[in-house]
């Protein structure tokens, strides 16, 4: 395991630009620990709808940055009390949607801190009940890397103020809102520590489930390189917001995967347009099944003759085909 020295930055666009590169750029032979702390920001999951996940006037107001990752899953709040960290390693099918694996070290370091950590839910790390972590993935095929926040001392109002939280969320966990489902890990520490300090502390104890560390620098050129990508694609709009499809059609269901959201244009019983949002984990991008709509009869036998050799569960997780099929028909009701 090789440590990224991230330099002090706080960037989020700067960040999510560097753990990519990471991802494509580095040598396989070894695997990579990144940790950084970002600016207030909204750190949008790679198949959400930004406009529909964010209160944009607040934002625009306070100069929060909306960034869009590379990995699915649901929006979050980033702050100075927020740490991440991000496992880059080799693709591994076992590996891919496998939380426990890449969340166990950092549960055992809050355990040897006497805090009741555990993994929950779908990607959640959990204290006495409380959400102090979400983790998502992301695979090329040959890399993947699996990142996750540790709200430290987060501004825990600013999560409300910032994000617009679907009441479907709300009502799935049976909390009545966010507040009451997330805390800081400082909350339940004996002794005060600083987020600097709660850092290091994580780094040595990573350090014990591995070989010894070594700690890497990137050079000049590269992070020429990682500056190019951050201009070329986290600090644009196409990639951060997205253009919002036409449509006349919407479908949204929450099923044990996440969040599936539709948007289909029909014009003249034809799908011209085919788009999909949501908070969950597929290893394909959804882009390739959109395409593979357009232009289709909005009737139920085309759709499925069409969709009969996909692999749904490669975009979208472990989802029944039938259940997918009538969510975009409209027979799910």
């Amino acid at each position: 395991m090789i440590f990224i020295e991230n330099e002090d930055v706080t960037n989020p666009h700067l960040n999510l630009a560097l753990e990519e590169y990471i991802l494509r750029n580095f040598s396989v032979e070894n695997d990579y620990l990144l940790f950084y702390v970002n600016e207030p920001s909204i750190i949008i999951g790679r198949n959400q709808n930004t406009l529909e996940e964010i209160n944009h006037e607040y934002v625009e107001q306070n100069n929060i940055h909306v960034v869009r990752r590379v990995s699915g899953g649901g929006a979050v709040y980033h702050d100075f009390g927020n740490l991440n960290f991000s496992f880059i390693t080799n693709h591994d099918v076992k590996s891919l949607n496998n939380f426990k694996k890449f969340t166990a070290p950092v549960i055992k370091v809050l355990n040897n801190l006497g805090l009741n950590a555990e993994l929950k839910g779908r990607n959640d790390i959990l204290i006495d009940e409380k959400k102090i972590s979400g983790t998502a993935q992301f695979s090329t095929g040959k890399r993947m890397v699996s990142h996750g926040t540790l709200l430290f001392d987060t501004d825990l109002g600013e999560v409300v103020n910032a994000l617009n939280v679907k009441m479907s969320k709300i009502q799935s966990k049976g909390h009545k809102s966010v507040r009451s489902r997330v805390a800081n890990i400082s909350e339940f520490l004996r002794e005060p520590l600083t987020i600097e300090t709660f850092r290091t502390l994580l780094l040595e104890g990573l350090y014990e489930e591995s070989e010894p560390f070594e700690t890497y620098r990137l050079t000049a050129d590269e992070w020429k390189a990682v500056h190019q990508l951050k201009e070329e694609k986290y600090d644009t709009w196409d990639w951060n917001y997205g253009k919002s499809p036409k449509f006349n059609i919407q479908r949204n269901k929450r099923f044990a995967i996440g969040e599936i959201d539709l948007r289909i244009f029909v014009d003249k019983g034809l799908i011209k347009e085919f788009k999909v949002y949501g908070d969950f984990f597929g290893k394909e991008p959804v882009e390739t099944l959109e395409n593979l709509l357009q232009e289709t009869r909005y009737e139920k036998e085309n759709i499925t003759e069409i969709l009969k050799d996909v692999n749904l569960k490669e975009y979208f997780g472990d989802i029944d085909e039938e259940d997918f099929i009538n969510l975009v028909y409209g027979d799910d009701e």
